[in-house]
């Protein structure tokens, strides 16, 4: 696997130990390959992550290995990493590492970090998110391309609802992201009904490709709009983070008139370097805006007041919440009844 090697990052020097560790044995990627790889894009990653919870996506022996999300800072982290205290929905807590500089990223990767998952919140400010992440996830019978049509019309619901702008970017598998920067003055639960009604509003624009259902069984082959996102605790891979799937797919950002143009498998660990090299970071802007979620609420009281459509299950890992229906699927309520 080779001698330790030195790296520098932002000015600072990382030490990367077995450097030749194969990661990705399909296409012979190593653990430097990674490395070079976060070098390569670290002004892109670290804008993403900045001051940012982040949970570390940890694959010691590359993509055929054992895994695990790694949530607590661990006691070897260097002191110029700072923390933030974050407390889950179980009531427990926990001090997560916040990277403020490129070379944190590079020192998760020498431990076998592959994707890193920041939560919707700075350090000075974890129970207020400043970003509205809607996840498009097509189940089967869908892909991409559905949730390409998916995606530009909800370009539209945001643009109309607020006039809000959002910043599109791959999963890395078959799914799209936008993120919507918002100004911080929204709790999790509030946040989190706003993605409820551009879900529902998505869903009666396009009933036959889109759906806001919680439970598999009433999904369909449509595009799922998980919500739960927004839940507390609940993550989505950043900009630039690399999936763990054999060919090294990246969560790529993109502007509008790529999604569309663009596929998934365009992006991995070396064409993403490349693109990046040429058009730097698309997203850079994206910390330049902040948003309001009036009108959102508005659309999501109405959908209340109006329609009967209140709240929607949450994860299983989180405790029954004020007003949220039965946590059973359909199929099991009416066999009970």
């Amino acid at each position: 696997m080779g001698e330790a090697v030195e790296l520098e990052a932002g000015g600072r020097t990382v030490r990367l130990s077995n450097p030749g560790k194969v990661f990705f044995p399909e296409r012979g990627f190593t653990k430097l390959d990674l490395a070079k790889y976060y070098i390569a894009v670290g002004p892109g990653i670290l804008r993403a992550l900045r001051d940012r919870p982040t949970t570390l996506e940890r694959y010691p022996d590359g993509v055929t290995g054992e895994w695990f999300y790694q949530k607590r800072a661990p006691k070897s982290m260097p002191d110029w990493i700072p923390t933030a205290h974050i407390t889950f929905p179980s009531g427990r807590s926990a001090d997560e590492m916040c990277p403020t500089e490129e070379a944190a990223v590079l020192w998760a990767a020498q431990y076998g970090t592959l994707t890193f998952h920041p939560w919707p919140v700075r350090r000075d400010d974890v129970d207020h998110p400043d970003e509205l992440r809607i996840d498009l996830d097509p189940q089967p019978g869908t892909d991409f391309d559905d949730a390409v049509r998916a995606a530009h019309e909800l370009r539209s619901v945001l643009d109309e609802f607020g006039g809000l702008r959002g910043w599109p970017k791959t999963s890395g598998g078959r799914g799209l992201h936008v993120f919507v920067p918002i100004e911080p003055r929204w709790t999790f639960t509030q946040v989190r009904r706003a993605a409820i009604a551009v879900g529902r509003e998505l869903e009666r624009r396009m009933p036959e490709q889109v759906t806001i259902k919680w439970w598999k069984e009433e999904r369909g082959e449509r595009v799922f709009v998980d919500y739960n996102q927004t839940a507390r605790d609940r993550t989505i891979a950043s900009a630039y983070s690399v999936r763990a799937r054999p060919h090294a797919p990246v969560s790529a950002p993109l502007t509008w008139d790529e999604v569309g143009v663009a596929h998934p498998k365009d992006f991995d660990l070396v064409t993403m370097p490349a693109r990046f090299a040429e058009l730097g970071d698309v997203h850079a802007d994206m910390d330049d805006h902040r948003f309001t979620l009036d009108a959102l609420l508005d659309l999501a009281d109405k959908d209340e007041h109006e329609h009967g459509l209140g709240d929607l299950p949450y994860p299983p890992d989180h405790p029954k919440m004020p007003g949220e229906p039965k946590r059973v699927q359909p199929s099991r309520a009416r066999h009970a009844d």
